[in-house]
């Protein structure tokens, strides 16, 4: 997990000739330090001279980095406003806003609930509607077989997610719910796991699970085995493999609390003079003032039979305070 708190950017241009014509390569890289942006800016030319070196050799390399606030599986560290360092944790404020717990070692693990139709759900339930309106189409309507058909195929593509979504609202609650499923697949893995000790919380999207019995490696076989059976979320299951950490969000989402997300920058990525601008300051405030009234998730309960690991025990504290999760306030 790097999460550094300067960045600067290099640009080389390379000329050459080629079948006599002059050509050029130009290549931008970012760089990063803690320590000062000059290093961060030492760090951009070494690395921009490293990527050039590598294209003019005759490697197919990216001319230019994206400037995003994670995007590990370029090698690219986190690139948020790092509002405190706790040890070995961090945290960041995010694109939209809000705060972001970040560490090398504690497992949290959000479940969300099933609210979406898989695609080959979607897809079934097209197929299922077409089928079923080719036949009305043709045998109570008696249209033609190339009428029926057309009118089939847009009646299942127009309506088939819709129905997806029926199917799936139908099978979720002949199940006992979505958080009831949710939790049924946490008690499956607690029963395969019975050292395991974790902290089960609801968030508005779904369950947060956080495990203090010991830490982990956010790389390891056995933690995307846990994801896998927990049904986690697979963009945070790819994040926490790029960017080595685990995270979880200690705030409410703005939207939730009735403000758009933050802004400026909005799509820029992370600059520390951007802390100085009037309306992020501004805009901070007012959240700060309306998120005091809501939890980012609650606590449900403690599960399992292993004994805490002291780190992940102070992990889970700061987390709790952060997110108020004992507060009984709404969530968000």
């Amino acid at each position: 997990m790097i999460i550094p708190r300067h960045w600067a950017e290099a640009r080389l241009v390379h000329h050459h000739h080629h079948r006599g014509r002059r050509r050029s390569i130009t290549v931008r890289r970012f760089g990063w330090s803690d320590d000062s942006e000059a290093a961060a800016q030492t760090h951009a030319e070494q690395r921009a001279k490293e990527a050039l070196d590598r294209v003019i050799a005759g490697e197919t390399l990216p001319r230019n980095e994206r400037a995003v606030a994670y995007n590990g599986s370029d090698g690219m560290p986190i690139r948020e406003e790092i509002i405190e360092r706790d040890g070995d944790t961090v945290l960041t404020r995010n694109g939209y806003g809000a705060i972001c717990l970040n560490t090398p070692d504690v497992l949290f693990a959000d479940i969300d609930f099933e609210d979406r139709p898989a695609r080959g759900l979607s897809i079934g339930a097209s197929l299922l509607l077409a089928l079923a309106a080719f036949n009305a189409l043709r045998n109570v309507f008696e249209f033609g077989p190339a009428l029926s058909i057309g009118l089939a195929a847009v009646l299942g593509l127009v309506f088939g997610h819709a129905f997806g979504m029926v199917l799936l609202r139908g099978w979720v609650a002949v199940r006992g719910g979505a958080e009831a499923a949710a939790r049924r697949r946490v008690e499956t893995f607690l029963a395969q796991h019975p050292d395991w000790r974790v902290h089960l919380y609801r968030t508005p999207a779904g369950l947060r699970l956080l495990a203090t019995h010991r830490r982990f490696d956010p790389r390891s076989p056995e933690v995307q085995a846990c994801f896998e059976t927990l049904g986690v979320d697979p963009a945070y299951a790819r994040m926490c493999r790029n960017q080595n950490c685990f995270r979880a969000r200690v705030s409410p989402k703005p939207w939730r609390i009735g403000l758009s997300r933050i802004r400026p920058p909005r799509s820029a990525a992370w600059r520390p003079q951007h802390a100085e601008l009037a309306e992020r300051q501004a805009w901070i405030a007012e959240y700060e003032r309306r998120a005091a009234g809501h939890a980012a998730c609650r606590h449900l309960a403690t599960l399992g039979q292993g004994a805490p690991d002291p780190q992940a025990e102070a992990v889970r504290s700061l987390h709790d305070a952060l997110c108020q999760a004992e507060s009984g306030k709404p969530i968000a």
